[in-house]
């Protein structure tokens, strides 16, 4: 687990779609996994500003989802699709047949999901999944006491969670209770995760994500298990960690550590030296 430290929001969003465009430019047909609420919007309006002034290509990329609220349709405003749609997709160049996002209106949901998790590995795996954090540390709607191998499925919402949510609906009354959702076990499969998160009110859940015991009370800690996650947090969401020093020193480190390259070529160095050593003492025994 990588973390890296910004001071600003702003700066932590532009970092974390730079990890979005290296992805897509490496590969042009990524799949890419995407999350919704406040604080991805920065990280989308990047990509935005990068598809338009440098060229960013989504033309062959395809894209899922982590949840829908059930009982939203896809028109209704605070439904992730038009959220997704607003903030993101209407802006490039993706195609509308490559986006998947659960359905809050299926017929029915456990065929649904079931369908979902089929074909996110029909597309080949989700090679770069984004996420932010919810106030009790869960990732997508996997509220505390969720199974860390769980997959996609309808899930009850914490109390907790429908009140941040509110400030999005007129009324707390509005907020649906049931959401459909990527699991746990399906995220954690993602061969990259990218998680953000910002703001004072997420540095309890952050450090207990990061540095506590990985528990089902804390769904995000699942990722300390994860071979490639990186957490790109704004300075107030990293209050609360205990080794903020060290993460400080790695970030200012990290540039000048010696990477698989490095390494290879001083053990190629390291074999030709002992070769020409062996040489001349060969030589050295012929000639005497």
């Amino acid at each position: 687990m990588k973390i890296i430290i910004h001071e600003s929001y702003e700066e932590m969003s532009v970092a974390a779609a730079r990890v979005v465009a290296q992805t897509l430019n490496s590969k042009p047909n990524a799949v890419l996994g995407l999350a919704t609420g406040s604080t991805p919007l920065s990280l989308y309006e990047e990509l935005v500003r990068m598809h338009r002034e440098e060229g960013l290509d989504f033309s062959q990329v395809t894209t899922f989802n982590l949840d829908e609220y059930v009982g939203l349709t896809r028109d209704h405003e605070q439904s992730y699709h038009y959220f997704m749609r607003e903030h993101l997709f209407r802006h490039i160049n993706i195609s509308p047949t490559n986006i998947y996002i659960p359905s809050g209106t299926t017929d029915n949901y456990e065929a649904f999901c079931a369908w979902y998790e089929r074909r996110i590995v029909e597309c080949g795996g989700i090679d770069l999944q984004i996420l932010g954090i919810g106030s009790d540390g869960h990732i997508a709607f996997n509220e505390p006491s969720s199974s860390l191998g769980s997959r996609t499925r309808i899930k009850t919402l914490a109390k907790i969670t429908i009140e941040d949510n509110a400030r999005f609906f007129e009324r707390e009354a509005d907020v649906p209770i049931y959401a459909i959702t990527m699991g746990v076990g399906t995220i954690l499969e993602a061969r990259k995760i990218v998680l953000v998160a910002n703001g004072k009110n997420k540095a309890d859940a952050v450090a207990q994500a990061i540095e506590g015991p990985v528990t089902s009370m804390i769904t995000a800690s699942a990722l300390q298990l994860h071979r490639d996650t990186e957490i790109y947090l704004d300075r107030a969401a990293a209050g609360n960690l205990k080794m903020i020093d060290y993460y400080d020193w790695i970030q200012a480190k990290g540039p000048a550590a010696p990477t698989t390259e490095h390494w290879r070529a001083d053990e190629a160095h390291a074999q030709g030296t002992d070769a020409a050593a062996h040489a001349a003492r060969e030589h050295s025994r012929e000639t005497t």
